[in-house]
């Protein structure tokens, strides 16, 4: 007589997680996504922060202008809160002002990258009292770095 007992006993196994290779496609799949998505981000954080220090310089201008037009000179220092772009916060790019001879109707500025900014492609950006837009670079083309 066989009881129900007697059969063979048949186990079920169900398995719940990854496997080895699923596990290594997915940091397959991330690895690549990073490598393509990280430059792109830093390259679009450097371009904001080039708009910034490119805004902060026509606002000194304005500023000397506004000068210029109260005391008939430039002067030769800026106030505090338009030496560095941004102007609050860790500073990206530190400005200068000159001027030629002192003071009088020629002026200069300079906006020249610290911190995170050091080493960029576009390098210094220089605005002159007629408007005219430079870049201290020799890599870079003026209108990919004052236009971007």
């Amino acid at each position: 007589m066989s009881t129900h007992n007697d059969r063979p006993v048949r186990v079920s196994r169900s398995v719940d997680g990854f496997t080895l290779i699923e596990l290594m496609l997915v940091v397959a799949i991330v690895a690549i996504l990073s490598a393509i998505a990280l430059p792109s981000y830093d390259e679009y954080v450097r371009r904001g922060r080039r708009a910034d220090a490119q805004a902060q310089l026509l606002q000194v201008a304005q500023y000397l202008e506004r000068h210029y037009t109260t005391h008939g000179n430039y002067g030769s220092t800026l106030p505090q809160g338009l030496a560095q772009s941004p102007a609050t916060g860790t500073a990206q790019y530190n400005l200068t002002l000159s001027t030629n001879p002192p003071g009088y109707s020629v002026f200069t500025l300079t906006a020249t990258p610290t911190g995170g900014m050091q080493g960029d492609k576009c390098g210094e950006f220089i605005l002159a009292h007629t408007g005219a837009k430079f870049v201290a670079s020799a890599t870079v083309a003026i209108d990919q770095c004052w236009n971007r």
